[in-house]
């Protein structure tokens, strides 16, 4: 099991250290795992002067999976766009091939008084978006910047899915509805974009071989205001690189914290990069803040799609469970009067949890 381990930036390093425990529980039991650690974003920036170095990509084409924490940071905010740490996510998404990201959120029983619904509208929340991710208005071309000739400036984007990138991405959504409710929900625009138009004709000729999936359509604005009116009568929402970034972010407010969602972003063969969906959080980074839950998710993840070992992830998932249930709570998912512990504390705790089970 060939894991690339990319800290990155701000909090990154924080809490990619403390999924490294769960990985030295597992390691020490036999499972034959085999660690690579490179560099990425602003880390890739400082120490090669590309947020993807070469070498960072070598070692990622090389391992089975990724294990990638987060980047950015203010420092870089003045860089030319091609060297913003950013660039070095899409570019290893678009170099690997990472086509689908799967986003789960599930707001656990313990957490219900942290979401910023009310318990009797959330209580329950399992669903997952799997989202486009290597194409859309994020890589459309052309793109730039220009003036207009009269003294203004004028920024575009161009948005563009082709058939066949629509095609692959409703057959990860259908697959992952029929393991699931078999209920999938398409978002797009249909009504404004002809890139929607497209997509959604392409989902509709998609569900043709899926007759015992049940296929909606919605509108990106009514799917935003229906995960708060209603999150429970989501199970699967798969959509475009643009409206799932935004989408799954909203989600993660559902569950709690943005601190307790991971993801997966898959290629044809199911070699994913696994991270959470929060950003690097520059303003704690180093201050024992930060909530390494959705990391370590991450990695309960990777083994249930790269290893095919359901039975790791579960420990992994029943380990978050059980220091939830202790009563241990990082800042960002504790109501008042729970117990506050930081980083490394929750990280510890959630190795013991594996050790012990």
């Amino acid at each position: 099991m060939k894991i690339a381990i990319l800290p990155g930036d701000g909090i990154g390093p924080e809490i990619v250290r403390e999924a490294e425990r769960v990985l030295d529980v597992l390691a020490n039991e036999g499972l034959p795992i085999e660690r690579a650690r490179g560099a990425i974003g602003g880390a890739g920036y400082d120490t090669a002067g590309e947020p993807l170095p070469e070498s960072t990509l070598d070692l990622a084409r090389a391992a089975d999976a990724v294990l990638l924490g987060a980047v950015g940071g203010p420092q870089y905010d003045t860089l030319p766009r091609d060297k913003r740490p950013e660039q070095g996510i899409l570019g290893i998404r678009k170099a690997l091939g990472l086509f689908a990201n799967l986003r789960p959120a599930l707001l656990y029983p313990e957490l219900a008084a942290a979401s910023t619904l009310k318990p009797d509208v959330v209580a329950g929340l399992d669903l997952v978006i799997v989202r486009e991710l290597t194409g859309d208005i994020y890589f459309g071309q052309p793109r730039g910047r220009r003036s207009t000739g009269n003294g203004e400036r004028e920024g575009f984007d161009t948005m563009r899915y082709t058939e066949g990138e629509i095609a692959r991405i409703a057959r990860v959504g259908f697959e992952t509805a029929r393991k699931r409710s078999r209920k999938l929900v398409s978002v797009d625009k249909a009504n404004v974009l002809d890139t929607s138009i497209l997509w959604r004709e392409v989902v509709t000729e998609v569900a043709r071989d899926y007759p015992d999936v049940a296929l909606s359509h919605m509108y990106v604005d009514n799917a935003a205001m229906q995960l708060v009116r209603a999150p429970r009568s989501f199970d699967v929402i798969v959509t475009g690189n643009l409206f799932g970034d935004i989408l799954s972010d909203e989600a993660s407010m559902l569950a709690g914290s943005i601190g307790m969602l991971p993801s997966a972003s898959l290629d044809a063969n199911a070699k994913g990069l696994y991270e959470p969906i929060h950003g690097s959080a520059p303003d704690i980074a180093g201050q024992d803040r930060a909530n390494p839950l959705a990391t370590i998710l991450s990695l309960a993840m990777m083994f249930r799609h790269t290893f095919a070992r359901e039975d790791v992830a579960q420990r992994i998932e029943q380990a978050v469970r059980a220091a939830l249930h202790e009563g241990l709570r990082t800042p960002d998912i504790a109501a008042t009067g729970e117990r506050v512990v930081g980083t490394r504390r929750m990280g510890e705790a959630v190795a013991a949890a594996l050790r012990n089970a």
